[in-house]
């Protein structure tokens, strides 16, 4: 006796069902319309649409083929543009772009703000920070000390959040990104004995490593074997050069970075969404 077809689709993952619809013209066409069908009912599919294969993306010719400008305007929607499962990442990275902006707007150098402007603004400068002012513990972590440092950490703020955002969740990003700036700057205050004015989002940007590490190890499930083990290695290697960089440069800060790390590590071990 022959299944029903109801149920045999209804048996079939999601990917499966796009699957199916997307390519219905390699099967007969009661299995494309059958895959939507079933996609409608789980309300992956608008239910307006018509019953029948789902509309391939029409093919790039020479009079259509994308312009610099497009491809330009795409990138840059898909970095800062809030969306699906990346809603966090680009807001955080706004506004450490606008403070910069009217940092460099107020008159302070916009290749090179001066330590009492960086001071004026709300960076980790000891004599203030505690126990007088302890809020320059998270400013000093929207602030950055020229448009290198602000462009380096940007450009790792938006690979971690591409990468970790939509595993862990929107909330946790965000919760993970402050209390590690926090904790970075607070370890730094705290080991710099002989004073110390320092800015920059390091210290929350190696939270969020801390943070994906930690997924890693507890949710293992959650990537392949091969994604798992490439990007285990690929954060390994950021974190190492990172640090490695840190103890040779004078001006960088490695113990927000630490600090920043050990935060998110822990924080990621505290129970979160599946």
């Amino acid at each position: 006796m022959a299944a029903d077809p109801t149920t045999l689709f209804a048996q079939k993952t999601d990917a499966e069902l796009l699957y199916l619809a997307q390519h219905a013209q390699q099967y007969p066409a009661a299995v494309g319309q059958a895959a939507v069908r079933e996609l409608q009912r789980r309300g992956l599919v608008p239910a307006e649409l018509p019953t029948g294969p789902l509309r391939q993306p029409p093919e790039v010719t020479p009079g259509t083929a994308p312009t610099g400008q497009s491809v330009t305007w795409g990138a840059f929607r898909g970095v800062f543009w809030p969306r699906q499962g990346y809603r966090v990442t680009p807001l955080l990275l706004w506004l450490n772009v606008l403070v910069y902006l009217a940092l460099a707007a107020t008159g302070a150098g916009a290749w090179h703000p001066t330590g009492p402007d960086l001071v004026r603004w709300g960076s980790n400068f000891s004599t203030l920070t505690l126990p007088a002012q302890p809020w320059r513990l998270l400013t000093s972590c929207f602030l950055h000390g020229g448009p290198a440092h602000l462009l380096l950490n940007m450009a790792s703020l938006v690979f971690l959040g591409l990468l970790a955002e939509s595993l862990v969740g929107s909330r946790r990003l965000l919760t993970a990104y402050l209390l590690s700036g926090v904790g970075g700057s607070l370890l730094s205050w705290f080991w710099h004995t002989q004073g110390l004015n320092s800015v920059g989002a390091s210290g929350a940007i190696f939270g969020l490593y801390g943070l994906l590490l930690t997924t890693l190890l507890r949710r293992p499930a959650a990537f392949t074997r091969p994604e798992r083990y490439t990007v285990l290695l690929f954060v390994l290697y950021l974190l190492a050069g990172s640090l490695t960089s840190g103890l040779q440069a004078h001006t960088t800060d490695n113990a927000a970075h630490v600090g920043g790390l050990l935060t998110g590590f822990l924080l990621g071990l505290l129970p979160g969404r599946r």
